[in-house]
C-alpha cells in the first residue's frame, strides 16, 4: 500500500497553472527522484505534498487519509521536509537546531525530556555531527550543515522525508556525502524518501524510481534504467545524451549537445 499519494492534483498560480492532474504513489520504504526542466513544477509538487501549499483541486493522502485532516503537529509526526537553501540564525548551535525537531512531540502541560535528548544524541550519531553538537551551524561547511538540517528532520522521527535539492551548492565529495547519509537513512531506518534532484546521475544511482515531470504533468515515472533514457533527455530536456549502465546496471548519462529543436517542457520554463 502506498504511504503516499498524490490523485490528480493540479496547482495554479493565478493564471499561470504548475501542476496539471499530476498522480503519484509513494509506497512505503523507497526512494523516488522528482526530475525535470526548470519551471516543471518540482518544487511546487513538493511544497503540495508536505501541505505548505494549497492545491486546487485533486487530493493528497498520507496512509489513505486525506493530509488536510492531520494537525500540524500530527504531519510533522509523519513527514519532515528539507527545503533548499535553508538558513539557521547566528548564534544557533547544532544541537538546538536539532532540538527543534522535537517540537510535534512536545505540549505545553508536559515533555519528556530524557526521550528528547536520547533522539537528539540519536541523530547526531546517524549524521557524524556528535563532535560538532556545541558548534555554530554558520560556521559549518556546506556539507555539514546540510548534515545538521537532515539531523534535526531525523530528530522528528518521520516516516517519510521530502528533500528538495539536497546536493545544492556543494561540492562533489559533500554531494555525495549527503547521498550516502540519505541511503543509509532509508535502508536502515526504513525512512521513505522523496527528492528533487537536477543531477540525473545521482538519481540513477540512488534511487529505486524516478518520476519526471514535464509542463507540471506526469511524462513518466519508473525504474531509472526504464525511465532515462535518450528519448526522455531529448523530449524532456531538449539534450542528446549518451546512456550506458554501470557495473550495478544503473544507468549512466553523458550529455552530448542540445537538439536541433528545443524541447516543449524547456519552452514553457523560460517563457
Amino acid at each position: 500500500m502506498a504511504i503516499l499519494t498524490a490523485d490528480k492534483v493540479s496547482v495554479s498560480f493565478g493564471d499561470k497553472v504548475i501542476l496539471r492532474d499530476l498522480s503519484l504513489a509513494i509506497e512505503q520504504g523507497e526512494i523516488v527522484s522528482i526530475l525535470g526542466p526548470n519551471g516543471s513544477g518540482k518544487s511546487t509538487f513538493l511544497k503540495a505534498l508536505s501541505r505548505n501549499l494549497k492545491i486546487q483541486t485533486g487530493s493528497i493522502l498520507l496512509d489513505g487519509r486525506n493530509i488536510q485532516g492531520f494537525s500540524a503537529k500530527e504531519m510533522a509526526c509523519h513527514l519532515a521536509t528539507l527545503h533548499q537553501a535553508s538558513r539557521a540564525p547566528g548564534d544557533l548551535t547544532v544541537r538546538d537546531l536539532i532540538e527543534y525537531g522535537r517540537f510535534p512531540y512536545q505540549h505545553w502541560w508536559k515533555g519528556n525530556e530524557k526521550e528528547d535528548r536520547l533522539v537528539v544524541e540519536w541523530a547526531l550519531e546517524q549524521t557524524s555531527l556528535s563532535e560538532l553538537a556545541s558548534r555554530r551551524v554558520n560556521t559549518l561547511s556546506g556539507g555539514e550543515q546540510q548534515r545538521a538540517w537532515i539531523a534535526m528532520a531525523l530528530a522528528q522521527k518521520p516516516r517519510i522525508l521530502l528533500l528538495d535539492e539536497p546536493t545544492t551548492y556543494l561540492d562533489l565529495c559533500h554531494q555525495l556525502e549527503i547521498m550516502e547519509l540519505i541511503t543509509q537513512l532509508n535502508k536502515e531506518q526504513g525512512i521513505s524518501i522523496v527528492m528533487v534532484l537536477h543531477d540525473m546521475n545521482h538519481a540513477a544511482r540512488y534511487s529505486d524510481r524516478v518520476a519526471v515531470l514535464c509542463k507540471g504533468s506526469l511524462y513518466d515515472s519508473g525504474t531509472p534504467v526504464d525511465t532515462i533514457t535518450p528519448t526522455m533527455l531529448r523530449e524532456v530536456f531538449g539534450v542528446e545524451a549518451d546512456i550506458w549502465l554501470d557495473n550495478k546496471g544503473r544507468p549512466v548519462c553523458l550529455a552530448q549537445s542540445l537538439t536541433a529543436s528545443t524541447s516543449a517542457c524547456k519552452q514553457q520554463s523560460e517563457d
